[in-house]
Parts: structure tokens; C-alpha cells; sequence
């Protein structure tokens, strides 16, 4: 990944349902720090492709970092304060990506929110996530924080049961969705990512949620 080299672009909030915002741009400033502090995150613990309960496969890489670290497998879903990989303790929590999506829950009308957990996801072409609820953490009172950075991709933000027509938003580098309240299990997801090149990130979306899940 290359360091930030592009113009900002202006920021514009969009709000998408009673509590969700879309925060355009709202990442790019943060870039020089939280680029390399991800890098770091990375270098300790490497994405890796995990298993669902089902014995599937994912078609999404993730890391943690943080106190908790969500994982799957075919035990279930759950958040540990290790790597299985590893053993170890997550990487601890950078103070840009905690103190950013702070500041970003703030906008959205959720102050002081300070997470204990943050999933990184790797999204290659093809690589999608089908609609889901973030149900795994055990206080609902704090918002979902989740930052895009790289390829766009197409994100489905669904209602209260799984078979509600979800509105599809397009999320492009530096975008910054925060839902809560209300709008905390809405369920939601992102289209097969197409094929392209970044200038910044390269063939790649990565995606960071910030959670409170303790």
C-alpha cells in the first residue's frame, strides 16, 4: 500500500435511515496515520480466509485488532482476546483508527463511543459478504463504525428481517458508514467486488468496522 497521494475530496454526510450516516470522504485526512498503523496491525497478524459454522469457506480475508477479535468456525461465532492463529493477544488497537471512527460516531450522533474491537476485511474481486447481522458483541447501545478504503464496492443496507429489500450504496475510498440506535441490526452486506485497480490501495477493498463488543 502506498501512502496517501491523491487530493482530498470535499466530505458530505448522507443520511441513508434514521440512524445511518454515510460520511463521504470523511477518512481521507486520517490516511498518513492510519495507513501504516494498519500495516503494523497486518504484519502481526495476517489476513487469513476463516470458516463458517457451515463449513464454508469465506470469500473475504480478515484481521483483528483490539482487545476482541471476532472469529468463526465450526463452533460458531464468537469474539476471542487471541489469535487463533497464533495464541497471542490481537494487536492492540491503533489510537489513529480508534480516535477516527470516535470522531465519526460523534457526527452521526453517537458521543463517546470508544471501541474495544475493530474486523479488517480484504476484499479481492469477486469477494462479497451476503447479508448479515452484527449480533456477536453484547452491547447493541453502540454504533457500528465501518470505513472503506480502496476498489469501490456496493454495499446492501437491508431493514430488520433478512428478506427486506436493501437499498444498495455505492462506497468509494475514504467513505465512512456509522449506524446505531434504531438501525443497529439492520441486516447488511456488499455485492461481489468488481475487477479494477486503486491508486492508492491497488486490486483490493479493505474494510475496517469498529465495535464495541463488551
Amino acid at each position: 500500500m502506498q501512502l496517501f497521494d491523491e487530493p482530498l475530496q470535499p466530505s458530505r454526510h448522507e443520511r441513508l435511515a434514521e440512524q445511518t450516516w454515510l460520511l463521504r470522504g470523511f477518512a481521507l485526512p486520517w490516511l498518513e496515520q492510519v495507513l501504516p498503523a494498519l500495516r503494523a496491525v497486518l504484519q502481526a497478524a495476517p489476513f487469513r480466509r476463516m470458516v463458517t459454522p457451515g463449513g464454508h469457506t469465506m470469500s473475504v480475508a480478515l484481521s483483528n485488532c483490539g482487545q476482541w477479535g471476532w472469529t468463526t468456525d465450526a463452533s460458531g461465532y464468537r469474539y476471542t482476546e487471541h489469535d487463533p492463529s497464533t495464541g497471542l493477544p490481537w494487536p492492540e488497537l491503533p489510537l489513529a483508527l480508534s480516535t477516527m471512527a470516535a470522531e465519526a460516531a460523534a457526527v452521526a450522533g453517537f458521543p463517546d463511543f470508544t471501541p474495544d474491537a475493530c474486523l479488517i476485511n480484504r476484499y479481492l474481486p469477486g469477494a462479497k459478504m451476503s447479508l448479515h447481522q452484527d449480533r456477536n458483541e453484547q452491547d447493541f447501545t453502540a454504533p457500528i463504525v465501518s470505513v472503506s478504503l480502496g476498489l469501490p464496492a456496493m454495499f446492501q443496507l437491508g431493514g430488520a428481517q433478512r428478506s427486506d429489500r436493501p437499498l444498495r450504496v455505492p462506497l468509494l475510498h475514504g467513505d465512512v458508514m456509522v449506524w446505531g440506535g434504531v438501525d443497529r441490526l439492520r441486516f447488511h452486506g456488499v455485492l461481489p467486488l468488481k475487477p479494477g485497480s486503486h491508486e492508492v490501495m491497488g486490486a483490493q477493498r479493505i474494510n475496517f468496522t469498529l465495535r464495541k463488543a463488551r
